[in-house]
C-alpha cells in the first residue's frame, strides 16, 4: 500500500510540475525563476523536505547506543585518537582534538550528550552531532545535478568539474526528458544551486520520480 501511494504521488506530482512550468512560462518568468516557484511551493514538495529531515534524523539516531561504544571503548583501555565534528544532510566538518584514554573520552561525551560515538577500523574514536541542516560548505558551492553516469549528485561547484560530494541514485535519463520540459533537463545538466535545506530536499524529491532504483537513497563521498 505505501509503495503504490509513493507512485500515485509521484505521478501526481510530474503532471503538477510540468502543468506550473506551462502556466509560469505563460506569465513569462525566466526559466530560473520557475524553477525556484516550483521548488518553493507548498504541496507535494513541501510534504516531501519534511518527511526527508525527519527519516535522516530517525536513521542517525539508531546508529547505536552510547553503551555499546562505551562497553567497546573501555574493553582494551587503551589511550586513542579523538576527532569531533558535526555531520549534516550534506557534508561534514571535523577535527583532530589529541591523543585520549576511554574515562576521558567518555568524560567528554557526558559534557556534550548530543555527541553520538564510534570507532573506525583503524581504531581511532569520532565523536560527532548529526545535524538537520546543510553545512557551510554546501551552502557556498553545492550544486546537484548529473555525473557522467546519469547518476543524480551532490557536488562541490559545477557538476563539469566532477567533484561530487554525495550520490543518491540513478536517473532514468529517457523517462525524465520525456516528461520535463528541456529547460529544466538542461538546468540539471548545468547544475542546479542549493543554498538551504528546503531547496535540497525539494529537488532531490522533484528528480526522485524518474529514480531506476526502487528506493531513492544516497551515499556519502
Amino acid at each position: 500500500m505505501r509503495n503504490r501511494w509513493r507512485r500515485w504521488r509521484r505521478a501526481l506530482w510530474t503532471f503538477m510540475v510540468v502543468g506550473l512550468l506551462v502556466g509560469l512560462a505563460s506569465l513569462g518568468m525566466p526559466l530560473s525563476e520557475q524553477l525556484k516557484e516550483l521548488l518553493s511551493d507548498d504541496g507535494p514538495v513541501a510534504a516531501e523536505t519534511l518527511a526527508g529531515i525527519q527519516e535522516w534524523t530517525e536513521d542517525h539516531a539508531e546508529e547505536g547506543s552510547h553503551e555499546d561504544f562505551k562497553t567497546e571503548l573501555t574493553r582494551s583501555q587503551r589511550a586513542r585518537i579523538v576527532h569531533t565534528g558535526t555531520v549534516y544532510v550534506c557534508g561534514s566538518e571535523h577535527k583532530i582534538i589529541g591523543i585520549m584514554k576511554p574515562d576521558e573520552i567518555i568524560g567528554l561525551m557526558k559534557a556534550h550528550p548530543a555527541w553520538q560515538g564510534r570507532i573506525d577500523h583503524k581504531g581511532e574514536v569520532w565523536l560527532e552531532e548529526h545535524v538537520a541542516e546543510l553545512s557551510a560548505t554546501c551552502k557556498e558551492k553545492g550544486y546537484i545535478g548529473l555525473d557522467a553516469h546519469g547518476t543524480l549528485s551532490l557536488f562541490e561547484g559545477k557538476p563539469e568539474k566532477e567533484k561530487v560530494m554525495r550520490t543518491f541514485f540513478q536517473i532514468d535519463i529517457k523517462s525524465m526528458e520525456s516528461a520535463l520540459p528541456k529547460e529544466i533537463v538542461n538546468q540539471l545538466h548545468n547544475g542546479i544551486r542549493v543554498q538551504d535545506l528546503e531547496e535540497y530536499n525539494s529537488v532531490i524529491s522533484t528528480f526522485s520520480d524518474y529514480a531506476l532504483d526502487s528506493e531513492a537513497g544516497g551515499s556519502m563521498h
